[in-house]
């Protein structure tokens, strides 16, 4: 004869604290992130336009090439 041996049931409701750490931690990185983004686009406004032209951007396009519009792999999260 087999017995089978079942531990009570846990409840599957999600803790709180988890998720609320989880998004904290997602929310904080984001922050950061957009803080070295804007940092970034300051550094090179304060270039002059040669500079800009030596490492190939013009003034327009700062904000796209610092949030990886040239290289997608820049400048995102993942």
């Amino acid at each position: 004869m087999t017995t089978i041996s079942q531990s009570p049931a846990q409840a599957s409701i999600p803790r709180l604290s988890g998720g609320l750490v989880r998004w904290i931690s997602v929310s904080a990185h984001a922050v950061a992130a957009y803080c070295e983004r804007r940092a970034a686009i300051r550094t090179l406004l304060e270039r002059d336009d040669r500079e800009l032209r030596d490492i190939g951007l013009v003034r327009s396009q700062i904000e796209a090439a610092v949030g990886g519009a040239f290289n997608p792999h820049m400048g995102r999260m993942r």
